[in-house]
């Protein structure tokens, strides 16, 4: 498979997906949002608990995220719906994200005269715009445009010794292709960010490493805490991770070889080509939420324990290397390489599956978590409601 099929955008992203996403801007327009989704099939609603009573940086990621998600390659058009008073601009949301060159609509609750008329308007707008976005025509693109993120959640003893390093050997075979990987969670690299750190690009990017991971342990301290008190989790340790050193390092192993180009915050922008770390929490949805903001196409997501996750607006690929949770929970997993641990099945070879899963889910074909409707999304915060 030399190319993927993907959706030219105006601003030269491409996608591998053409959702029509509808975004809240505040909690006050979830329903309207999930409303709106339910009657035109084929959309997706982004329900998030913000947008209002937040100030300052915990204000803007808000509004970053949003923007970011409707940014997204993957998306083709969107829809604002506000309710109208919220400290989140849907003006100047509407203005970020058309500047991709989407199809955008913009409207609020409170103008259009209250809930049933504002999913009237919402129906019509979606169902034209739905029709705008089937005319598009996909179009052979290579893979060193596709950009993925890297994820493990729910681990066990068997991330560290079969999934993750393969998922390492896939992630190799991208950036050798030309294209770009984001590994983040913050919170579980502790431990073992002296690893990463001799792997980036530049002593500037090694110290600034370090400096997300001190500052990360010193907020966690503030509220009278320590981190070895909530990692590893309790799932974790039942399924036989020890140390949170034995669970970071375990966790690496997932982003390959390749050297650290450069650091982002989370859901900023992600670079098209090479390795970058993300700022982010180590929660699953935030996490995979933030990768989506910052531009990646898909997320290969490891588990030992399994969990459904899935996202809004990127593939979810869901890898284990745990045979006997892949047979149990065989409707969320899509590859088990449980074989590494058997020693029938090489890192090599494994990775080249997962490579191989990568291409086909590039081109067209369904995760377990598309396929059974999973368009999960969360916003991290960083302040308190006031």
């Amino acid at each position: 498979m030399e190319h993927m099929m993907g959706y030219r955008r105006s601003d030269g992203t491409v996608g591998i997906r053409n959702h029509l996403l509808i975004i809240p801007t505040v909690i006050c327009a979830n329903q309207v949002c999930s409303r709106v989704m339910q009657m035109v099939p084929e959309t997706i609603a982004i329900p998030h608990q913000h947008g209002c009573s937040q100030i300052g940086a915990d204000k803007d990621r808000t509004f970053d995220m949003l923007a970011g998600t409707g940014k997204n390659p993957n998306v083709g058009g969107v829809i604002i719906i506000s309710l109208g008073c919220e400290v989140i601009d849907p003006t100047q949301l509407a203005e970020a994200v058309r500047a991709t060159g989407k199809l955008v609509e913009v409207f609020d609750i409170q103008s259009v005269g209250g809930s049933v008329k504002a999913i009237q308007h919402g129906v019509e707008l979606a169902k034209k715009m739905k029709q705008q976005l089937d005319a598009m025509v996909a179009e052979p693109i290579t893979f060193s445009e596709l950009i993925i993120g890297v994820k493990c959640g729910g681990s066990d003893a068997t991330s560290g010794l079969a999934s993750n390093p393969a998922l390492g050997a896939a992630a190799d075979s991208l950036i050798q292709a030309g294209g770009g990987v984001v590994i983040g969670e913050t919170t579980e690299i502790i431990g073992a960010e002296h690893v990463l750190a001799s792997r980036c690009a530049t002593p500037e990017t090694s110290e600034q490493l370090y400096t997300i991971v001190n500052r990360f342990e010193k907020e966690v301290e503030r509220m009278g805490a320590d981190m070895r008190g909530g990692n590893p989790s309790p799932g974790n340790i039942a399924g036989g991770l020890t140390t949170i050193e034995e669970k970071s390092l375990g966790c690496i192993s997932k982003c390959g070889t390749a050297p650290i180009q450069g650091i982002v915050e989370y859901a900023e922008s992600i670079p098209k080509h090479g390795l970058y770390f993300m700022d982010s929490p180590g929660n699953d949805i935030e996490c995979v939420s933030g990768m989506a903001a910052g531009g990646a196409h898909l997320v290969c997501f490891t588990t030992g324990r399994g969990t459904p996750t899935g996202s809004a607006v990127v593939p979810v690929i869901k890898i284990t290397g745990n045979t006997r949770m892949f047979e149990r929970m065989s409707d969320n997993m899509d590859i088990n390489v449980g074989d590494m641990l058997e020693g029938t099945l090489s890192l090599e070879d494994a990775g080249e599956m997962i490579w191989d899963e990568i291409k086909a889910v590039a081109n067209g074909k369904l995760t377990k978590a598309e396929i059974l409707g999973h368009t999960e999304f969360s916003i991290n915060r960083i302040g308190p409601s006031l």
